[in-house]
């Protein structure tokens, strides 16, 4: 048992330089299964509002708003991913990739 714990140790560290890139990864996955879903409800709750509103409310949800959600929300996924131990964070990446995939997978999105 100690060799298989030792094993997913030394290959969550081979991950740890790369902790940010997956952090933005991770959420910009979730992102894009969620932004559709995000954009149906600005467009119901700005249904009826002119042409401008409508665009620059688009314009800033998906350029600004989607932008810096990953940009903000990405150290703290990372420094959450730090502060676990590299086997069970190899669990935490592995796994969250496989849940996402599998949920873009049942909505149709690959």
């Amino acid at each position: 048992m100690n060799h298989v714990i030792s094993f997913f140790n030394s290959m969550g560290s081979y991950l740890t330089p790369y902790l940010s890139d997956i952090s933005v990864a991770m959420i910009a996955c979730a992102l894009v299964m969620l932004g559709g879903d995000i954009n149906r409800a600005l467009r119901a709750f700005l249904s009826g509002k002119h042409f401008l509103i409508r665009t620059c409310a688009f314009i800033g949800v998906n350029a600004f708003g989607y932008g810096l959600l990953i940009v903000k929300a990405s150290p703290f996924l990372t420094s959450a991913l730090r502060s676990i131990e590299p086997a069970f964070m190899l669990a935490i990446v592995l796994s969250t990739f496989i849940i996402i995939g599998m949920w873009a997978q049942k909505n149709r999105q690959v």
